[in-house]
């Protein structure tokens, strides 16, 4: 049974103070790539740097998500939402004051610690303050904030690299944290969940399980496929995302019960989820790229011209839910997946030093659609794939999943554009995009099949329940 106290605490105060932390930490997966030529400018570094750059953030986001909630359940959840924002803000001027990339790294993963213990409490605290009756409305206010950050990250961060400096991308979240500490330990009630338990083993597998695949993948065309570490990663990493799985199969209260991905529901959408995310996420990892670097677009004006991609959710997600109500969320995941596939695979196509802006917007406008038809009914679809008691724990793994997809498609889109292209002039940028654009087109295409594996509205089980208001708290997507 859950625990709370009361304190002055309102509905009003705890939608703006989780809406705004929700807005920093989503900002952060996208606010960075379109000043990413910028900080290696200002910085130095190669690829694999400007890859951590984006990928220490998403990875520690990634694996640390389900643990930052579970420690709120069972530290109480006001206080680790204060401490992870705490960490979040102090690590993004840290990242401020970064006098070389290895310190940006090292605090861009610190803030991806702060975010993956304050984001998943923001819902948690959010629905707990807020009377059912409003909870729908508070909830989508808060999609909604959360779906500007994705949108505009690019283009704040594209604007303040022009016009201030990109230390600014990381200054903009110090005073607003600072802000946010003080409103949350006077605003906000405390809750426990006093039977949470923590899975430490768990944690430690699947942490240093993908940062081994992350690293041999980031670093394995400048250290070399056959050295040791790239092999010691490869090897040492599979080897503990398998004990993980493992753990997942045997242990009595593992952070994902691996007995979950038996339903073809659940199975489906969270492989379509992690292919989606390496797909999307390493391409605007070399497109925002390709935008200033070789088009010769501003910061501002590269981030302006990814809108009609990163924004299109916004004008298209209404829709998309509508037709997933109608329809079921299957077909409208599935085609939103196939659209985005196509999307990439036609940029790919026109790719060229001298492309105009013109030639690359149908791929922008159909990638769009894409992403918008996939976002509306995901998290309905996770939340039916699983009985009531169980989808506060499928929801927190779909979204720890699209973050491993996510760090994963930078490493390899990255690598595969380390194999084929350079940063030496506009055609060598081009030949390395180009062919990591496919296997983000293909990823993202093989996303859309598995997709189809996911149950019709007529075939639901017994145990794909309907959505309870306490579930949906957790399924509001995290980050991208």
């Amino acid at each position: 049974m859950e625990q709370s106290t009361a304190r002055r605490g309102s509905a009003a105060w705890a939608l703006v103070i989780t809406s705004v932390a929700g807005f920093m930490a989503a900002l952060d997966n996208l606010v960075v790539t379109t000043a990413l030529p910028s900080i290696r400018k200002d910085l130095g570094g190669a690829l694999e740097d400007l890859e951590w750059t984006v990928s220490a953030y998403t990875l520690t986001f990634a694996v640390l998500l389900m643990f930052g909630a579970a420690l709120g359940d069972r530290f109480g959840r006001r206080r680790l939402f204060i401490a992870g924002l705490a960490v979040f803000t102090g690590a993004s001027a840290a990242a401020a004051l970064a006098p070389g990339i290895d310190a940006l790294i090292a605090a861009r993963a610190l803030q991806g610690v702060g975010a993956a213990i304050m984001m998943p409490l923001t819902l948690t605290l959010l629905t707990a303050a807020v009377p059912v009756a409003r909870r729908g409305a508070a909830l989508g206010i808060f999609s909604a904030v959360t779906g500007l950050a994705v949108a505009s990250g690019p283009l704040i961060g594209g604007s303040l690299t022009e016009h201030i400096s990109w230390q600014w991308i990381f200054w903009l979240n110090v005073p607003i944290g600072l802000a946010l500490l003080p409103l949350a330990r006077l605003r906000l009630d405390e809750s426990y969940a006093p039977n949470a338990r923590l899975d430490i083993p768990g944690t430690l597998l699947v942490s240093g399980g993908l940062f081994g695949i992350v690293y041999a993948l980031v670093n394995g065309q400048a250290d070399g496929w056959n050295s040791a570490p790239i092999l010691a990663g490869l090897i040492l990493g599979t080897l503990l995302v398998a004990a993980f799985v493992r753990h997942g199969l045997t242990s009595k209260n593992p952070m994902l019960p691996m007995r979950l991905f038996r339903n073809r529901a659940f199975f489906g959408i969270n492989a379509a989820s992690l292919l989606m995310f390496l797909g999307m996420f390493g391409s605007i990892f070399l497109l925002s790229q390709f935008l200033q670097g070789v088009a010769g677009y501003s910061p501002t004006e590269a981030g302006l011209r990814m809108l009609p991609w990163t924004g299109m959710p916004l004008i298209v997600a209404p829709v998309a839910g509508y037709l997933s109500d109608k329809i079921g969320g299957r077909p409208v995941v599935a085609t939103g997946l196939a659209l985005q596939a196509v999307g990439l695979a036609l940029y790919a196509l026109v790719l060229e030093p001298g492309v105009s802006y013109s030639a690359q917007l149908p791929a922008l406008i159909l990638s769009g659609i894409g992403m918008a038809l996939y976002f509306a009914p995901a998290a309905s679809v996770v939340m039916s794939s699983v009985r009531p008691a169980e989808q506060g724990v499928a929801s927190g793994a779909n979204n720890a999943l699209r973050e491993v997809g996510g760090a994963l498609g930078v490493a390899v889109l990255g690598a595969v554009f380390a194999a084929q292209g350079s940063y030496e002039s506009p055609q060598a940028f081009t030949d390395g995009t180009v062919p990591a654009l496919w296997i983000g087109a293909g990823a993202v295409a093989v996303a859309a099949m598995v997709a189809l594996l996911i149950p019709g509205r007529r075939h639901l089980t017994p145990a794909d329940a309907p959505v309870s208001s306490e579930a949906v708290e957790k399924s509001v997507p995290v980050g991208v």
